[in-house]
């Protein structure tokens, strides 16, 4: 795919593509319409159980109960229900709307205008969310804004070594950093950041590790955030600005927004209730 047909694909998002032409509660216009004057962006994450919860469950469409299902180990599907059910109240709630009526779908993917694997979307109330899902050991995490394009990620802190994953993840720079580092839980926090950093931007960009080779793209881990970072893709470059996520635990955590001359307003944290 050229660059050109890339930004064709960007440029003709349909926030209504899978669900058709739906009413907009007042209240969920209204909210849209402040979060695109603002730039602010939300982030919530929860933690992870073991085991599924009925209610969780019963928040899911069709399509993700059948996908649900399908997991063999009940940790897996309840970390994959919990997620989706957390977004929708959460969504419901800065919308102002009930969580079932909150609709999650897909957006054609950039890459290549497939709707199966594009990134996620808000599909109902259509009032032009970009949002963006990530779990890991848990911890589930949703970022949200009014836009197009945004990423999160999250990753579980963990003993890592970094020189057998250096020619693959990180930029001779990030490497160099690391290594200055103390072994042990700097060292370990440093590695992290970069990972997250990178995921977050990539999952904002929506093409994956199609869109680039993880170690072409510098996050500067030694920089606290926020810091801009550029992507290119076929010729096509953005910039990103990513923030690092304080998410209350043994987590690194990394939004990414593009830098497109929309306002970027404050990240609002919303801690599990």
């Amino acid at each position: 795919m050229t660059s050109q047909t890339l930004t064709a694909v960007r440029g003709r998002i349909d926030h209504t593509a899978t669900t058709g032409v739906l009413p907009v509660p007042v209240t969920a216009a209204r909210q849209a319409a402040r979060l695109r004057a603002t730039g602010e962006a939300h982030v919530w994450w929860w933690p992870l159980e073991d085991r599924v919860d009925q209610a969780d469950f019963d928040l899911l469409d069709e399509v993700e109960q059948v996908r649900a299902r399908r997991y063999r180990a009940e940790k897996d599907a309840a970390a994959f229900i919990r997620t989706r059910a957390a977004a929708r109240r959460a969504i419901g709630e800065l919308l102002g709307v009930e969580a079932r009526t909150v609709a999650l779908g897909r957006r054609v993917c950039p890459g290549c205008g497939d709707l199966e694997h594009g990134p996620p979307a808000v599909a109902s109330p259509a009032v032009g969310l970009a949002v963006s899902l990530t779990r890991t050991s848990g911890c589930g995490v949703l970022a949200l804004h009014a836009g197009d394009w945004i990423g999160v990620d999250v990753e579980a802190l963990r003993p890592v070594e970094s020189g057998s994953l250096a020619n693959v993840v990180l930029a001779p720079a990030e490497h160099a950093y690391i290594l200055s580092l103390p072994a042990g839980p700097e060292r370990t926090a440093a590695f992290h950041r970069v990972w997250t950093r990178k995921e977050a931007v990539l999952k904002g960009v929506g093409l994956g590790l199609l869109g680039i080779d993880l170690n072409a793209l510098d996050v500067t881990p030694g920089t606290p955030g926020p810091v801009e970072v550029e992507h290119g893709y076929q010729g096509e470059v953005s910039r990103w600005q990513i923030d690092d996520l304080d998410l209350d635990g043994n987590w690194s955590a990394s939004l990414a927004r593009p830098v497109d001359g929309s306002p970027l307003g404050p990240v609002h944290r919303h801690r599990p209730a």
